[in-house]
């Protein structure tokens, strides 16, 4: 059977969050201000994931995301969200000016412990009084949409395995809340194609494609391989970070997340259109990679499109 694919896929950038979080290096604010306007300008990215509102001691790199957030050169209709682990968060990240707030709980309970330090029906409390926060009447601002990022979706480095049910009843737990989607994230790399085939089926039922997303790391390689599988099964949200970076500081052997120019790359050779500049993004990459000081795992920016033609070599005499 043929595998099936969307016409266009929605991409949201996560690596001035996700990808720079787990960096020893901590860039500057006017570096991440820097990446994110570049990021902006390479066309029409859904969202810029561009800092979280955790606590500092934590996540040092991302301490000044409220002075992020205000310089930022906004391009509508690309929407800036952070992420946020409770009310507390919540409150300063609408302070900064949110377009969207990406909220995270995990599908296992250890994991959630060791992540928010929270059980996840505490974190379901915490979700519930987030989206009183940023529901209309908070004047004069209006209403921020609540995305609930489930972590640990196909599998936790602690418990192991994670039961489709549970992912599911966590996924419509958040919606009832009043989330505006859910994004199935497979923190550590765990996920492989038929299961989240499976699961990204299963979830569109519940919540609808529109309201679905999907966040994968390339850990053990499948993460290219897990993006067909959902799109085959009808996805058409991907989470993306640029030059491959990325990886959760609580989650052991964590590692980067898959690559925004290698996605975007084999979806347009595919014919699935994203809006997006592709040598806008390979450019925006080896200037990170050049910031950061070390090689970034992205294929495109090394080898080039499959589109590179090169020059055919003068054909050598023979020494006989």
């Amino acid at each position: 059977m043929p595998l099936r694919v969307p016409a266009r896929v929605h991409i949201v950038e996560v690596g001035p969050r996700d990808g720079l979080q787990i960096e020893p290096r901590t860039l500057s604010t006017a570096d991440k201000v820097a990446l994110i306007d570049r990021l902006s300008g390479c066309g029409a990215l859904e969202k810029i994931e561009a800092g979280s509102f955790v606590r500092p001691d934590l996540v040092p790199q991302m301490a000044d995301s409220q002075e992020v957030f205000r310089a930022i050169r906004r391009r509508p209709p690309i929407r800036y969200t952070g992420l946020v682990g409770n009310s507390r968060g919540a409150e300063r990240a609408l302070e900064a000016g949110v377009d969207e707030i990406d909220f995270s709980v995990a599908a296992s309970e250890t994991f959630n412990r060791r992540n928010v330090r929270k059980g996840i029906d505490e974190s379901l409390e915490e979700l519930r009084r987030i989206v009183a926060l940023a529901a209309p009447g908070r004047a004069p601002a209006p209403a921020v949409p609540v995305w609930v990022t489930i972590s640990t979706a196909f599998g936790c480095p602690y418990e192991g395995e994670v039961p489709a049910d549970r992912v599911l009843r966590l996924a419509e737990a958040a919606l009832e809340a009043g989330a505006a989607g859910v994004v199935l994230a497979d923190t550590t790399g765990m996920a492989y194609p038929t299961q989240v085939g499976e699961l990204v089926r299963q979830a569109a039922r519940l919540a609808g494609t529109p309201r679905l997303g999907l966040h994968f790391h390339n850990t053990r390689g499948a993460g290219l391989a897990n993006v067909l599988a959902a799109l085959d099964a009808g996805a058409v949200r991907f989470d993306g970070s640029i030059g491959g970076i990325g990886g959760c500081p609580f989650a052991p052997g964590a590692t980067g997340n898959v690559c925004t120019e290698d996605m975007v790359h084999m979806l347009h050779a595919m014919g699935v259109e994203t809006g997006i500049d592709l040598s806008c993004l390979v450019e925006t990459a080896r200037w990170l990679e050049g910031l950061l000081g070390r090689p970034l795992p992205g294929q495109v920016m090394r080898a080039g499109p499959r589109s590179r033609r090169y020059p055919v070599p003068e054909e050598r005499p023979r020494a006989c």
